[in-house]
This record gives structure tokens, sequence and C-alpha cells, in this order.
């Protein structure tokens, strides 16, 4: 199991199986990152990866829609696109 930690939700921690889904690992756990669509098309679940960015999967083409190089340098990352392989810590 890894760990995620929303640190816009009172640092809030939890436990998740390798390779989850940070958006469906939020909505399970309560951890509050927004959305609204949960598909890629509408960049509210944008988030930023504070701790661990080296645990999460490749870019996908349907962030780089809403996110731009520098943000994606940056950590950022849309929470529906994004897998996670290791312990993150998230905010928004």
């Amino acid at each position: 199991m890894i760990q995620v930690t929303f640190i816009s939700n009172d640092n809030k921690r939890v436990e998740a199986p390798d390779n989850s889904n940070l958006l469906r690992v939020s909505l399970r756990e309560k951890g509050g990152i927004p959305f609204k669509c949960g598909g890629g098309l509408c960049g509210t679940c944008k988030c930023r990866i504070e701790r661990g960015l080296e645990h999460t999967d490749e870019v996908k083409a349907k962030e780089r829609k809403h996110l731009n190089d520098e943000q994606l340098a940056d950590g950022y990352r849309m929470a529906c696109q994004t897998f996670i392989r290791g312990d993150i810590a998230v905010s928004w």
C-alpha cells in the first residue's frame, strides 16, 4: 500500500493500492480534490504533486490540453488522469 497525503484537506493521510488513480482515491477516501467530469475534459481536478512526483505515471495528452510545460514542470497534474505508484503529497 502507498500513502497519499491531501495537503489541502488538513494533511489527511490515506492508504491506497499501487497504481491507483489519484481522483478515485480522493473520492473513495474523501480527500477533497475538486472535480466535475472525471474524464479529462474539464480540467477542474488540476492539482499539484508537492512530494513524490516521481511516483506518478506519464503525462497524458488530455492533461497537455489543460496544463502548459511550466505547470507540468512545477508538478501540476490532473487527478483524473494520474496514476500513483508510490507515496505522494498533493495540494490544489
